[in-house]
C-alpha cells in the first residue's frame, strides 16, 4: 500500500514590507501657494489658452480642429454628409467626446442661426441659439459641409502661410492658426469662460470690418466709429446706439450696449407680434417673465401670450385687452422683461499665446501685422517653387541647343547610373537639372515641346522679379491684403440686420411708465409676516389669521407704489416694492418675508419702513441707552439692490426701531424705575448707516432699557419733571404712589 501523500496546506500571504513604496499612506502638509502653482496654475493656463479664449484668426482650437477636419475631408465642395462621420473624423485631432464635438459643429452651423456667417451649411434641425427648448437633433440626423465663405479660413493654407504642429497622438498634424482673408474675430461673435478671465466679442458686419481694416491700413489715425459703425446681430433687434460708449468700447475693448428686440401690432387680429430679440435671452424667458408680470398684476393689458415660431423664424405674439394702448404696454415690457437687454463686451484675445483685452483699432492692427506675415510666408513659398521652376526649364532650354547630342549621350552610355553625370558633363547643367531632362519621355524630345515649356522663361522671371519687390516693400504687402479684403466685402457681404437707432432720442421721448397708485393697507407682524389688503376686501374680511403666538405690531394705510424697507436681526435691511407684493386677505397668514425676501439662515424681520420719497429719519435704540438716528435717505442706492448689509450698528444690542417722518418726542422707560423724555431733534443724524450713536440715558451695571416709544404731550402729569437740557441723563423715577411707578416697580 502506497503511503498516503501528505496534505498540502495553503500557505497565508505575507507582504514584503520593503515592496511598499516609501511615504505611502503619510499625510503632508504643503503650502497652499505651493498646491496652486503645481496642481491648479497647469490647468488654468490650459483652459485659457487651449479652450476658452480665441486667437487672432477668431477660432478657439475646438473650432479649428472641427473645420480643419471638414476641410481635409473635402467637403468645401460637393454634397453635405452625415454630422456623425464629420464629428468621428475630429476625434483624431480633438480628443474630446463626440458631445462636445457635435455641439461646436452646432454653432459654427447656419440652422444654429448664432453667426452672422456661420461657417458650416447644414441639413436638419440644429435648433435655434435664440430658443432655450428647441433642441438640436442627434448628429445621426443631421448632415453637414463647409459653406463658401469657409474658403477665405483655408485660402493658400498648403502655401506655407501658417505653422503646424502634431496632434495629440503625433500621428496628423493640425494648423496653430487659419491664414484667414478677413477679420474674422470681429465677423462673427465669440464668448468663452476660462478661469479668472472671460472673453466676450460681440459681431460686426462683414462690409464694415472690411472698409475699416482698409481704412486703417491707409491711415493709422483713422476714428473707428466713423466706418464700424456698431455691432450687428444674427437675429436682428435694435442697438440703442450712444456715440460716446460705443467709441469708449472701441477704444478699450469694454463696456456694454443696449439692444431691443423689434415687433409690430396687427390691428386687425389686436396683437403684438415681437420677431426679433436681444442676442443674450431667449424666447421662452421673455414669455416666462411677461407672465410673471400679469400674475402680479404689474400688467394688465395682456389677455395671451404664446411662442408661434416656425420655419418662417422667431414670432412671439401677445393678444390684447380691448381698448389697450399697444405703445404703452410695449414700454412695459421693454423696461419690465429681457426683451431690451445689455451686451457686455470684454475684447479678450490670446495674442501670441498671452490673453490681452484689445480695443478694435488694435485687434485691427494685430490681424493686419498677422495677414502681413501670411502673405509674406506665401509669396516666400511661391518665390522658391518658380526660382526650382525656373532653374529646370532653363536646364531644358539647354537641351533645345541640341536635342540631337542629348539623345546621343543617352544612347551611348553603358550604365543607367551615368546617364545623369554624361548629361551634366554634356551640357554644363547640375544634377537636378540632368535629373529632370533624363526623366523626359522619347516622345517629347522634339522641337515643339521643348520650344513651349520654354517659352514660359521670360515671364517666368517677371514673376520671380516683382514677389522679390513685394518681399523687399511693405507697402506692396498691404496693397495685396486691401485687395483680398475688397473681394470678400464684394462677394459675402451682406447689409446691416441689427438697427440703429439713437439713445438719446429715445430718452427725450420716454414717457413714465404709469404705476398703480390704488390704496391699499399693510400689515406687519411680530414673526415677520406681512399682508397687502385692499380697501374692498379690508371691509368685506373679519378678524385677520395669525400664526399661533404672533400679533400684528404695523398698521399702515399706504398705496401699491411705495417702497418698502424691511430691517432684520442681522443688521441688514431688504429693499422691495409694494407692487412686488401679490394682494392678500384678512383670512390667510401672508407673506412670510425672510423666505419671499430670502433672507440667510436664521434671519428674522423685525420693522417695516414704507416710503416714497425717503424723507424723515431712523431711530435705533439700544439696550444700553445710546441712540443712533440715520437719515432714511442713507438707504437710497444709485442700482437696484435688493440687500443693504451693516444697515445699523452691531455692537450694541438692539432694542427698538422707530421711523420718524419728523422730529418727535421719545419716553424711555429704564429698569432702574427712571423716566427720560427727550427729543430726537437733540441727537445728531449721521449718514453712516452703522453709527453707534450717542449715549442718551446713562445704566448702570445691570440695568438696561425697558421700554421706548414716542411720546404723545401731556400723557403724563408734570412731564417737565422727565425732560433735561443735556444729554446723556440718567432720567428721573416717578413719584411715589402713582400708577406709572407702580408699573416700572413691576
Amino acid at each position: 500500500m502506497a503511503p498516503r501523500k501528505k496534505k498540502e496546506t495553503k500557505q497565508s500571504y505575507k507582504p514584503d514590507i520593503n515592496a511598499y513604496i516609501a511615504g505611502a499612506g503619510l499625510t503632508v502638509e504643503q503650502p497652499i501657494t505651493e498646491t496652486l502653482e503645481t496642481n491648479y496654475m497647469p490647468y488654468a493656463m490650459s483652459v485659457i489658452v487651449s479652450r476658452a479664449i480665441p486667437e487672432i484668426d477668431g477660432f478657439k482650437p475646438s473650432h479649428r480642429k472641427l473645420l480643419y477636419t471638414m476641410y481635409n475631408m473635402g467637403l468645401l465642395n460637393g454634397n453635405t454628409i452625415k454630422s456623425a462621420n464629420i464629428v468621428g473624423r475630429t476625434m483624431q485631432l480633438n480628443p474630446h467626446g463626440d458631445a462636445a464635438i457635435y455641439e461646436t459643429m452646432v454653432r459654427l452651423s447656419e440652422g444654429y442661426q448664432a453667426l452672422l456667417h456661420p461657417y458650416v451649411a447644414s441639413k436638419g434641425s440644429f435648433g435655434k441659439a435664440y430658443s432655450r427648448d428647441m433642441a438640436y437633433a442627434a448628429s445621426r440626423y443631421t448632415e453637414a459641409k463647409l459653406a463658401p465663405i469657409a474658403a477665405e479660413l483655408f485660402a493658400d493654407i498648403d502655401k506655407d502661410t501658417v505653422d503646424f504642429v502634431d496632434n495629440y497622438d503625433a500621428t496628423m498634424k493640425e494648423p496653430t492658426l487659419f491664414p484667414v482673408t478677413f477679420p474674422s474675430v470681429l465677423v462673427n461673435a465669440n464668448t468663452g469662460i476660462a478661469v479668472g478671465m472671460a472673453s466676450s466679442i460681440c459681431p460686426f458686419n462683414l462690409k464694415e470690418v472690411c472698409e475699416t481694416t482698409i481704412a486703417y491700413i491707409k491711415d493709422n489715425d483713422i476714428n473707428v466709429a466713423d466706418t464700424l459703425l456698431a455691432p450687428d446681430f444674427p437675429i436682428g433687434g435694435q442697438i440703442l446706439y450712444n456715440r460716446a460708449e460705443i467709441e469708449k468700447i472701441y477704444e478699450t475693448g469694454r463696456g456694454g450696449f443696449k439692444v431691443r428686440g423689434v415687433w409690430n401690432y396687427d390691428k386687425s387680429q389686436n396683437c403684438i407680434d415681437i420677431t426679433e430679440i436681444p442676442p443674450t435671452t431667449t424666447s421662452e424667458a421673455i414669455i416666462e417673465k411677461v407672465i410673471e408680470l400679469v400674475r402680479a398684476k404689474k400688467i394688465t393689458e395682456i389677455n395671451d401670450i404664446r411662442d408661434e415660431t416656425d420655419l418662417g423664424g422667431l414670432k412671439i405674439t401677445i393678444d390684447l385687452k380691448r381698448g389697450a394702448d399697444p405703445e404703452k404696454l410695449m414700454k412695459k415690457v421693454v423696461k419690465m422683461t429681457p426683451l431690451e437687454d445689455t451686451f457686455s463686451c470684454n475684447f479678450n484675445i490670446l495674442i501670441a499665446g498671452s490673453p490681452q483685452v484689445l480695443g478694435v483699432k488694435e485687434i485691427i492692427s494685430e490681424w493686419v501685422a498677422f495677414r502681413e506675415e501670411c502673405v509674406r510666408r506665401r509669396v516666400y513659398f511661391k518665390l522658391s517653387k518658380a526660382k526650382d521652376k525656373l532653374h529646370l526649364l532653363k536646364g531644358l532650354e539647354k537641351i533645345l541647343l541640341d536635342i540631337d547630342k542629348a539623345i546621343k549621350i543617352v544612347r551611348e552610355t553603358d550604365e543607367e547610373s551615368q546617364v545623369v553625370p554624361n548629361l551634366m558633363i554634356g551640357f554644363g547643367i547640375d544634377e537636378i537639372q540632368a535629373e529632370y531632362v533624363a526623366e523626359i519621355k522619347l516622345r517629347h524630345l522634339n522641337r515643339e515641346y521643348i520650344l513651349k515649356r520654354t517659352a514660359d522663361i521670360e515671364n517666368l522671371i517677371a514673376e520671380i522679379e516683382e514677389m522679390e519687390s513685394v518681399l523687399k516693400s511693405r507697402s506692396k504687402l498691404l496693397r495685396i491684403i486691401i485687395k483680398e479684403l475688397e473681394k470678400v466685402a464684394e462677394k459675402y457681404g451682406k447689409d446691416r440686420r441689427t438697427q440703429i437707432i439713437s439713445a438719446s432720442a429715445e430718452v427725450e421721448t420716454e414717457e413714465e411708465i404709469e404705476v398703480d397708485e390704488s390704496p391699499v393697507t399693510l400689515f406687519f407682524t411680530k414673526d415677520g409676516y406681512f399682508k397687502k389688503i385692499t380697501p374692498q376686501s379690508l371691509r368685506m374680511s373679519g378678524e385677520q389669521k395669525l400664526k399661533e403666538g404672533d400679533e400684528i405690531t404695523q398698521t399702515i394705510e399706504s398705496t401699491n407704489a411705495v417702497d418698502l424697507l424691511f430691517f432684520s436681526n442681522k443688521c441688514q435691511v431688504y429693499k422691495s416694492k409694494t407692487a412686488d407684493f401679490s394682494d392678500s386677505k384678512a383670512s390667510v397668514m401672508g407673506d412670510y418675508i425672510p423666505s419671499k425676501l430670502e433672507f440667510e439662515e436664521a434671519e428674522s424681520a423685525i420693522y417695516m419702513v414704507e416710503t416714497r420719497d425717503y424723507s424723515g429719519y431712523m431711530i435705533f435704540i439700544f439696550d444700553n441707552g445710546r441712540i443712533s438716528k440715520v437719515p432714511l435717505n442713507s438707504y437710497i442706492t444709485k442700482t437696484n439692490r435688493k440687500k443693504l448689509i451693516k444697515a445699523y450698528c452691531e455692537k450694541f444690542t438692539l432694542h427698538t426701531v422707530l421711523y420718524i417722518k419728523e422730529e418727535t418726542e421719545l419716553l424711555l422707560k429704564s429698569t432702574n424705575g427712571r423716566m427720560l423724555i427727550l427729543n430726537t431733534a437733540q441727537i445728531p443724524a449721521k449718514a453712516s448707516k452703522d453709527n453707534g450713536g450717542i449715549a442718551v440715558m446713562t445704566q448702570k451695571k445691570g440695568q438696561r432699557l425697558l421700554s421706548a416709544e414716542t411720546y404723545v404731550k401731556g400723557a403724563l402729569d408734570g412731564d417737565h419733571r422727565y425732560r433735561t437740557r443735556n444729554l446723556p441723563a440718567a432720567g428721573s423715577k416717578l413719584p411715589v404712589g402713582t400708577a406709572e411707578q407702580a408699573k416700572l416697580e413691576l
